[in-house]
């Protein structure tokens, strides 16, 4: 049975990292998953509670966060709504063009968005580079807290 968890604690932070660079993969709540699953170890000293609710609060932020930023990106640097979704449309639309169009699809759809709405070309590439700074923040946030989160949960199984 330990060996069972300790294959799917492995397989859950594995997940998640992968999932800090795809964004279709939620990284920070499988990294959470994983590190959930070392408390049922044997020989696991069990953190406090506020340690685990603070891990807890944090993962389930930085998803929201990393779910907004691409959006709040575009409207930041002087994007419009059409912009806004352009850029959450041009994400998906790049992940069919893995691993560039993940970066680049924002910029396009945020681009094309702000052309829909009858914006001049340097409001269009500004939004299109908020929609594509934001997406790269909120990677850079995921996979630093689901790297510490790894550290930490290698930790408490060692």
């Amino acid at each position: 049975m330990e060996l069972l968890i300790t294959v799917l604690i492995f397989i859950f932070i594995v997940a998640g990292l992968i999932g800090c660079i795809i964004p279709m993969i939620p990284g920070p709540p499988l990294s959470l998953i994983g590190y959930y699953l070392t408390f049922l170890l044997p020989d696991v000293v069990t953190p406090e509670w506020y340690y685990i609710l603070f891990w807890t609060v944090l993962m389930v932020g930085i998803t929201i966060l990393d779910n907004l930023l691409p959006a709040l990106g575009a409207k930041k640097l002087g994007g419009t709504k059409y912009g806004m979704w352009g850029g959450v449309i041009g994400l998906f639309v790049g992940l069919t063009f893995f691993p560039i169009g993940l970066f680049v699809g924002p910029f396009i759809g945020a681009f094309i968005g702000e052309k829909i709405a009858g914006q001049k070309n340097h409001v269009a590439i500004k939004a299109g580079l908020g929609s594509s700074l934001g997406l790269i923040a909120g990677t850079f946030i995921k996979l630093v807290a689901c790297i510490y989160l790894t550290i930490v949960t290698v930790q408490l199984t060692i």
